[in-house]
């Protein structure tokens, strides 16, 4: 009888002042905390929030990350 694997998606949602990639990190440690067998992430949606200037003051993201149940 073969094994399978079974491969779960969550979604999760994380901010940073710094830059997209700072709010990948940020999440993806977040998650690391509680989920083992990380093994990617998908970001779906990329938000910034601005001053009243229209400057960056915060970069925001949606991504599901995948991780094999054990």
């Amino acid at each position: 009888m073969a094994t399978a694997t079974v491969t779960k998606v969550i979604e999760v949602s994380s901010s940073s002042k710094k830059g997209i990639e700072d709010a990948v990190q940020g999440g993806l440690k977040k998650v690391a905390k509680s989920v083992k067998n990380i093994k990617g992430a998908w970001v779906n949606d990329i938000k910034v929030i601005t001053d009243d200037a229209g400057s960056v003051t915060e970069w925001r993201v949606n991504m599901r990350v995948s991780f094999v149940v054990s």
